[in-house]
């Protein structure tokens, strides 16, 4: 049995955002057609980000996929790692605020760029 990899973007228990790697198992289907099992999704949201697009540090308001259709996107995190996605590639983003805490942009989320001479297109799929 084969397996996605699945990046994820989480909030770790100090409250700082961290990448990890899941794996999700491809055990439905055929071996010519390998599938996950299904999973929820709430909606889809496109995103067209200009050349020179940049974040501020934020947390993700509600846990969501997001896969770049267009240019490249640098997730920047508070240790000053960034990981950089382009076409095809993906993220489930769920860096989302601790519980009872106020965000501290020296301390919680993320930050974002456009990199390169094109526009930054991405989806959302929240679920």
């Amino acid at each position: 049995m084969e397996n996605f990899t699945k990046v994820v973007l989480y909030t770790d228990t100090d409250g700082r955002a961290r990448f990890r790697e899941e794996q999700v198992p491809l055990s439905e289907g055929t071996p010519m057609s390998q599938l996950s099992a299904w999973q929820g999704a709430q909606g889809l949201q496109l995103r067209m980000s200009p050349v020179g697009f940049r974040s501020q540090f934020h947390c993700t308001g509600i846990p969501q996929w997001l896969f770049v259709l267009q240019g490249q996107m640098e997730i920047g995190l508070q240790d000053g790692s960034v990981r950089v996605f382009g076409p095809g590639q993906h993220f489930y983003s769920a860096d989302v605020l601790p519980e009872g805490a106020t965000f501290d942009p020296a301390l919680h989320g993320h930050c974002s760029r456009q990199l390169g001479d094109e526009p930054l297109v991405t989806v959302f799929v929240r679920g």
